[in-house]
């Protein structure tokens, strides 16, 4: 499968193979297995042979933007997982306070 055809199945939800994964984002198999190790991404399904591994569209954006962190920023794979677990923590404290000021807005309470 070429580079294009999966990213076009990302956007659609498909799940990616282990080698599919390692050849999209550039990364040897030895920096998603380390990225598996460290929790900063975890397979829809595990088998002994991590080739049958799949993971989903978010594990797969997950590894891409570790790896970034490693390569950009030169933190290493635990590093890089904290770092995500706290941009998601951030976004989902975001989508908290903009529910909580929309509806703050409404109008007030009549007594």
């Amino acid at each position: 499968m070429d580079d294009d055809a999966l990213l076009g199945e990302a956007l659609a939800g498909a799940t990616f193979a282990f080698d599919d994964v390692c050849a999209v984002i550039g990364a040897t198999r030895e920096e998603l297995l380390e990225l598996v190790a460290v929790g900063a991404i975890e397979p829809l399904r595990r088998d002994r042979e991590h080739a049958r591994w799949l993971f989903s569209q978010l594990a797969y954006l997950r590894a891409w933007r570790a790896l970034r962190l490693q390569r950009d920023l030169g933190v290493n794979a635990a590093g890089a997982a904290l770092a995500l677990d706290l941009l998601d923590e951030i976004a989902a404290l975001r989508r908290a306070a903009g529910a909580w000021v929309e509806t703050s807005w409404e109008d007030p309470p009549r007594r």
